[in-house]
């Protein structure tokens, strides 16, 4: 069965009132987020597989490994029971066990909720799936994770499980409307913000927003969910758009008139992004829905581990897109 085409590229139909929308789309999340749950669980689970977490030395409890003693270093860390049993003198490394916080924004507005016949789910899904599954990821390797304007940084085991329920109580709020960028906090030093969304706001707004994010210091990494059908735009014929997020309407007597106009601008919203991240030290990729999300997840662990290492060298690509 085709997936329902919905948001951008909906037909046009009335607009229920405010509190009857966000009761529906509380009923709509909560129908959806067992499933995606452990679906995010299952692609973690397939990207930690045969990958050894931060395993680096560092300040910690934790044993690691044995290393030859080099001349020059303390001999407190010497292991002197280890030592005695061979010609060779040992230290007794330890594992790195300082926490890092990570947020992730995860955009649930309406044109987020939109699906072609030629997706493996909503860009809303997919970027629920992203963002719960890399939650998993980085507490399995000792980060803190937490929702901007939502929740703490979390270091729980149950990580997903805690973060769908904050995002089930959000959406029951009889006032609550989703809203398509984090609150334009400045994020502590050390920190990371992992944003993901289609990305089709105004590309001021969002510049804006991320000069606050970043005002003292924090990383970012962006993730631009799209549909492989806003990609190409290939109608034709009497079309009418309408917008997700509002009663505008847009009503075309040849859709493939259009096109070519359509991808120009895409392509210089995007640019334009892709700079305001770059002149950030931030990353910047795009995840189409038709890919499977373990490849996004890859691409994630890597770039969010090079931002908790303190550098962003080769961390400019997420695989399953574009950059």
């Amino acid at each position: 069965m085709a997936a329902p085409q919905r948001g951008l590229f909906a037909k046009a139909q009335s607009t229920p009132t405010a509190p009857a929308s966000n009761s529906l789309a509380a009923l709509d999340l909560s129908r959806r987020l067992p499933a995606l749950v452990v679906a995010a669980k299952d692609v973690a689970a397939s990207v930690m597989h045969g990958v050894h977490g931060r395993r680096r030395a560092g300040v910690g409890e934790t044993f690691w490994q044995f290393r030859t003693f080099t001349p020059g270093e303390s001999t407190s860390q010497i292991d002197w029971r280890r030592s005695a049993r061979d010609d060779r003198v040992y230290i007794r490394e330890r594992e790195w066990e300082a926490a890092h916080t990570v947020w992730i924004w995860m955009d649930r507005s309406a044109s987020m909720d939109f699906a072609s016949n030629l997706a493996r789910q909503s860009k809303l899904d997919r970027a629920l799936t992203l963002g719960l599954a890399a939650a998993d990821l980085l507490v399995r390797g000792g980060e803190r994770v937490g929702i901007p304007g939502l929740t703490r940084p979390l270091a729980s085991r149950a990580i997903v499980d805690r973060l769908a329920e904050a995002l089930l109580e959000e959406a029951a709020r009889p006032d609550h409307v989703a809203a398509e960028l984090p609150p334009a906090v400045a994020l502590e030093p050390r920190t990371q913000v992992l944003f993901i969304s289609d990305f089709l706001s105004d590309a001021s707004e969002i510049e804006a927003n991320l000069k606050s994010l970043g005002a003292r210091g924090a990383r970012g990494h962006l993730v631009m969910v799209t549909d492989p059908v806003e990609e190409t735009f290939p109608f034709s014929g009497h079309l009418e758009l309408t917008h997700a997020d509002g009663p505008a309407r847009l009503r075309l007597g040849d859709a493939q008139s259009i096109r070519d106009l359509y991808i120009s601008r895409l392509a210089e919203h995007r640019d334009r992004l892709r700079n305001a991240c770059r002149q950030r030290g931030w990353t910047f990729a795009i995840h189409h829905t038709d890919r499977p999300a373990s490849e996004a997840l890859l691409g994630l662990r890597m770039v969010l581990e090079a931002g908790s290492n303190g550098s962003m060298a080769n961390a400019s690509k997420v695989s399953g897109g574009a950059v």
